[in-house]
């Protein structure tokens, strides 16, 4: 059940110590050695944090074999027929296929942090201390512990939310022990997740990017510190008071996670911190050493090949009938039609001026930030042409991968890279947003809202309203703030769906849909918008529906056979 490192045996990558912001935390040569030669040398010891910070999870397409998980959402839908991203909506997802990576995966997580933490503490490293920055890498060295329990209880996090019940290991265990330990309740996993972060909060570094003396030259700016452990403690809240984990509706759950947001909020905005000004930046190549960007970055996943950089999101979402294009995850017509109109009014509200003959005009700008629509140049290389994703086009149907909704995918993507085979600028770097700035105003709003029941009211507590804070991602990207006064569902309807929009393709919509088990209304049809070129050339759009399979045991994933077979003491989710 547990992947584990026995106490004698110790697993260190090759490359050496822990990756700083300018570094690939991707290595994967190894080598075995014993726990003497691991604790003798301070980089063997960083080895171990550099897997565990590679263990964090990004979805730039790796998910199903380029299918992001927004595609088994009603945010996009995949191209290519026959990946296994299907399987989430076509009745094929069992616990025989049971989706188990992150099962796998979050706890070899936990078990490399248990060992950092039992096993690699007090050290002095005498090969160091003649070094004049001994002090700084000391100092960074006795941070391992606070960064290993923070990941550890990000992985924790990852696997609640996933399945509910799970085993909770917190020291090293024998494989007889792993494979008959039973499962700890899911409050139980969430309270364990908070009080980690709420201990270590004041411990662990408050801003790598700030060290003073103690700096060792580099901003390591892609390692947890205080503003992430605060962050994964106010999400962890939310979760916790959502319909999903709280079927009793203990409001106090809301009050809880929107005091652990407002103090986040509170740090980071203490720190600088806040929302950047234009919205497409955060997924800038540079987006990780420009203050400008950095300050709306809590954490972030940094991926890249090697110092140029990668391609993996481009190859996987670059429309077909352009050199090295696959089409990929393609946005559906349910998400462009959650993009208001630019003064606010939703497409289909009264007064909205919504064109169904020009669809995409006077549209929230996060629309043609997210979206890439018929006649659009994307890429937007020079020299790149403008795509055509009507029936019969450049790269649309009926040519094998092209979009069937009607879009390609533009958010991630670094349009500036060209594959075509004679381009000299191939690759870029890729930050995954594990959390930023944004999503935490919306949670805040959220929490204040389910808690207060009103989107205006303020209280002492709580100075910013629900309808103020769910308002700063709007204005940000230009759009007018929510009107005061909304009811309560109308002002749900909304913050649900500016959550939609500013968080699209980030990994939220799975889960969002899921913690408020509002499955049934979101994840059972998907809209394709079919655009067939006329002979006057003008563009015809007709929208097709589209039915998927949900069931409400699809709220948890099933727990994999192979552990239910290794280990007596599990039980499986009900349904499964």
């Amino acid at each position: 059940m547990i992947n584990k490192i026995r106490t004698s045996v110790f697993v260190v990558c090759a490359a050496g110590c822990l990756a700083s912001c300018s570094d690939q935390m991707d290595y994967n040569e190894y080598n075995i050695f014993d726990k003497d030669y691991i604790t003798q040398n301070f980089k063997n010891v960083g080895g171990f944090m550099t897997d565990i910070y590679n263990t964090v999870d990004y979805d730039f397409g790796n998910y199903s074999s380029g299918a992001m998980q927004a595609s088994a959402t009603d945010e996009s839908e995949y191209s290519i027929l026959g990946n296994a991203i299907e399987d989430f909506y076509n009745g094929a997802w069992s616990p025989t296929n049971a989706k188990s990576s992150v099962w796998t995966n979050m706890y070899k997580g936990i078990s490399t942090c248990n060992h950092v933490i039992h096993e690699l503490q007090g050290l002095s490293f005498d090969e160091l201390k003649l070094n004049s920055d001994y002090a700084a890498q000391l100092h960074r060295y006795e941070n391992y512990k606070y960064e290993s329990r923070f990941m550890r209880a990000y992985f924790y996090f990852c696997l609640v939310r996933q399945y509910g019940d799970v085993p909770l290991v917190t020291q090293q265990i024998t494989a007889e022990e792993a494979n008959s330990i039973s499962q700890t309740s899911a409050d139980d996993i969430f309270k364990f997740i908070m009080d980690e972060c709420a201990d270590i909060q004041s411990l662990i570094i408050e801003d790598y990017s700030n060290l003073g003396e103690l700096s060792t030259g580099t901003e390591e700016t892609g390692r947890a510190d205080q503003l992430a452990v605060l962050a994964l403690k106010a999400r962890a809240a939310l979760y916790w008071a959502s319909p999903l984990f709280n079927p009793n509706g203990d409001k106090e759950r809301y009050r809880t996670a929107a005091l652990y947001t407002k103090e986040l909020l509170d740090a980071a905005q203490k720190r600088g911190k806040d929302l950047t000004a234009k919205y497409a930046d955060l997924w800038a190549a540079e987006s990780f050493n420009t203050p400008g960007i950095m300050k709306e970055i809590l954490y972030g996943r940094r991926y890249y090949k090697n110092s140029s950089g990668d391609n993996m999101v481009e190859t996987n979402n670059y429309p077909v009938g352009i050199e090295g294009g696959a089409g990929g995850n393609c946005p559906t017509q349910n998400l462009v039609d959650a993009y208001d109109m630019l003064n606010g009014k939703s497409i289909g509200e009264a007064g909205s001026e919504y064109d169904e003959k020009n669809p995409y005009q006077n549209r929230d700008p996060r629309l043609a930030a997210t979206v890439a629509v018929n006649g659009d140049q994307w890429p937007t290389y020079s020299g790149a042409a403008k795509i055509e994703t009507f029936h019969g086009g450049v790269n649309g149907e009926p040519l094998t991968g092209a979009t069937p909704t009607g879009y390609y995918l533009k958010k991630l993507c670094n349009g500036a890279i060209s594959l075509a085979s004679n381009s000299k600028f191939t690759a870029s770097r890729h930050t995954w947003l594990t959390f930023r700035m944004g999503e935490f105003y919306l949670n805040y709003a959220e929490a204040v809202f389910k808690y207060l029941g009103d989107a205006n009211a303020v209280t002492v507590e709580f100075p910013m309203s629900a309808c103020a804070a769910a308002s700063m991602t709007r204005k940000r990207a230009g759009m007018p703030a929510f009107e005061e006064g909304m009811d309560a569902a109308t002002f749900w309807t909304k913050l649900c769906n500016e959550r939609f929009v500013e968080l699209a393709f980030e990994g939220h919509r799975f889960w969002d849909v899921r913690r408020w088990k509002e499955a049934d209304k979101y994840f059972k049809n998907i809209v394709e918008m079919k655009l067939t070129k006329e002979t006057d050339g003008s563009i015809t759009y007709t929208r097709k529906n589209v039915s998927r399979q949900w069931d409400d045991k699809m709220y948890f994933f099933p727990i994999p056979q192979t552990e239910l077979i290794k280990n007596k003491n599990l039980k499986q989710n009900s349904g499964w």
